[in-house]
């Protein structure tokens, strides 16, 4: 039995694992007329498999580029383009660490306590209180998602003075937070109410 898991691995799926081996057989051709003749045959069949985009000449040296790279870049073929040489997609590609840290308060996420900080660190009054309204508003948006029941300016002015240690300068009867109806009219609908029989 032949499991796709002891074979090698695919470089780009989106061709499947037919257009990888025939690249493969196509590069242990040793005539270089029919060897160039693999390679535009393959060229046909990959265009076949994939959505056109932008027009023909991009669209052809895509695949002329996407050819070299299933190929890790070994066909020895007369490229009708030019060839692009970027990281070989076969190389596992560096991860990227997921920062881990605790949130005090996970709804409002990690951006939210980062902005915080720059508020606590302000002097500027006026900027202080510009960036106090937009990270507001941003909490209430954030408190409308998680539980519209939640949601209030009195919470969000409490949470905002507690991450900056009372340092937001935040005045929501001279510039008040956008409002429940605006928030809870701009919300997606995620689920779909049943109509009733009659």
């Amino acid at each position: 039995m032949d499991y796709n898991t002891q074979r090698p691995k695919l470089i780009m799926g989106e061709y499947g694992r037919y257009v990888q081996d025939l690249v493969e057989y196509c590069k242990q051709i040793e005539d270089d007329d029919e060897r160039q003749q693999c390679a535009e045959s393959i060229i046909g069949i990959m265009a076949e498999k994939t959505e056109r985009t932008g027009n023909a000449a991009e669209f052809m040296s895509k695949l002329w580029n996407h050819l070299a790279a299933i190929a890790n870049y070994e066909l020895n073929i007369q490229y009708p383009v030019e060839i692009e040489k970027e990281e070989s997609l076969s190389e596992k590609r560096e991860t990227v660490p997921y920062p881990q840290r605790r949130i005090k308060r996970r709804h409002y996420g990690a951006i939210v306590e980062d902005f915080t900080k720059v508020i606590e660190e302000e002097k500027d009054d006026d900027k202080n209180a510009q960036l106090s309204l937009l990270i507001g508003n941003h909490m209430k948006r954030d408190l409308s998602n998680w539980n519209p029941d939640a949601m209030s300016d009195a919470k969000v002015i409490n949470d905002l003075d507690e991450y900056t240690g009372g340092k937001a300068i935040l005045d929501t009867k001279r510039t008040p937070l956008v409002s429940d109806g605006d928030l809870l009219s701009s919300r997606n609908p995620t689920t779909v109410k049943k109509k009733r029989k009659k």
